[in-house]
């Protein structure tokens, strides 16, 4: 199989020659820069590390880092990846801790008296990254926590030239990889924690005594985004086989919002524009979403959702022996690699080793599995356990 056969498989829940793995085809399943070029140090690739994602500062991983792990996903994403920043024009530029990077020209952080990091945007700070900090804190307030009225909100249409941008680059990379695609394409603002910036106290209580403000906020937010689905499915046709949304329903202990609240604000929404795709895409929808999210499950899986990433498998509730029982059929688990918060940072590479054999043996047989990180490989993860942890995944015998 290649990696494109070997994905559609995992997704189709049909056998696979080996565990599939993605390794920075998405912005939540890839690794700081910092890290990557510690990587490569060690590989002896001396390329220049690109910050692909000048939020996260993420690492655009190359195609001789793929080959080595074994990777068989790739993104299709915006030219503006972060904060309206065009990946375009590199220049080189230093991370806190001093590992050389190349930016795009458009990335022109401040530098306040404390030292930190200041993104501005019309002369107003829309980011901070913290001194010797690993990536930037949003500041900006999006419509549902500044409680904007709804005819004030303006969601973005996806344009003729990003329409021509995502033809142009799926074509690409369909002809000359056989990686498989995954394309970021949800609501415009995530429609459960992403209008809560600024301000997620007041969206939250939005949430709870306001239904009529919220119900014609995301509804104005999906009729847009539904719009933008068509204006992409006839941009990339038959060659993105995966569709990622995203949005944080869960924190480590529990799901932020009751299951009914769930259903009854959150969920139509989103159902509106999984609905459209698998009636008139060949798509699978990949929601991204941390955190304890066990009794959302069934709700999400009504909602539309084929794939689940990260699959925060140290959260309350998600034992992943569980969650293969009872949801495997159903769904297909993206990550569940092993303890990303404690294990991968601070374990031994042999400790890695036997969680990641582990967490295998549960979530391989059957397939409907993809390997992955529990979101990104995060900034001062020994090389040795990132390594060590990709290793494991492609010699495990299915």
């Amino acid at each position: 199989m290649n990696s494109r056969q070997r994905i559609l498989a995992a997704i189709n829940h049909q056998p696979v020659d080996r565990v599939p793995i993605d390794l920075g085809g998405t912005r939540q399943s890839g690794i700081a820069a910092s890290t990557y070029h510690a990587l490569k140090a060690r590989l002896g690739i001396g390329s220049p590390t690109r910050v692909f994602d000048t939020y996260q500062m993420l690492a655009e991983v190359e195609r001789p880092i793929m080959e080595r792990f074994g990777a068989d996903v790739v993104g299709l994403y915006r030219p503006d990846v972060a904060f309206g920043i065009h990946n375009v024009d590199w220049r080189p530029w230093n991370l806190f801790d001093g590992t050389p990077v190349e930016v795009p020209a458009q990335f022109q952080p401040s530098v306040d008296e404390g030292g930190d990091l200041l993104l501005l945007q019309a002369g107003t700070p829309i980011a901070r990254m913290p001194k010797d900090g690993f990536y930037f804190d949003r500041l900006e307030v999006y419509p549902g926590a500044a409680h904007t009225p709804v005819d004030q909100v303006n969601p973005p249409l996806l344009s003729s030239e990003l329409a021509d941008h995502y033809h142009l680059q799926s074509e690409a990379l369909w002809r000359n990889t056989d990686f498989a695609i995954v394309a970021p394409l949800g609501p415009p603002y995530e429609l459960f924690y992403g209008l809560g910036t600024g301000d997620f106290s007041a969206w939250m209580i939005s949430l709870a005594t306001e239904p009529e403000y919220v119900d014609a906020l995301l509804d104005k937010l999906t009729t847009v985004w539904l719009e933008n689905l068509k204006r992409f499915a006839a941009a990339v046709g038959d060659r993105v086989p995966i569709l990622q949304i995203c949005d944080d329903f869960g924190t480590q202990n529990s799901p932020f919002l009751s299951v009914k609240m769930f259903r009854e604000r959150i969920m139509p929404f989103y159902q509106r524009g999984t609905r459209w795709i698998h009636e008139n895409t060949n798509m699978k929808v990949l929601l991204h979403s941390d955190g304890a999210l066990r009794p959302l499950l069934p709700s999400l899986i009504e909602m539309g959702v084929d794939i689940l990433n990260p699959v925060q498998t140290s959260a309350r509730g998600m034992q992943g022996s569980e969650l293969k029982a009872e949801f495997g059929s159903e769904l297909v688990f993206w990550g569940a690699s092993l303890d990303c918060q404690r294990t991968l940072p601070f374990g031994t590479p042999e400790e890695v080793a036997q969680e990641v054999t582990e967490h295998l043996q549960t979530f391989a047989p059957g397939s409907g599995y993809v390997f992955a990180s529990v979101h990104n490989i995060q900034a001062l993860v020994p090389v040795d356990n990132v390594v060590t942890m990709f290793d494991t995944a492609r010699s495990f015998a299915i």
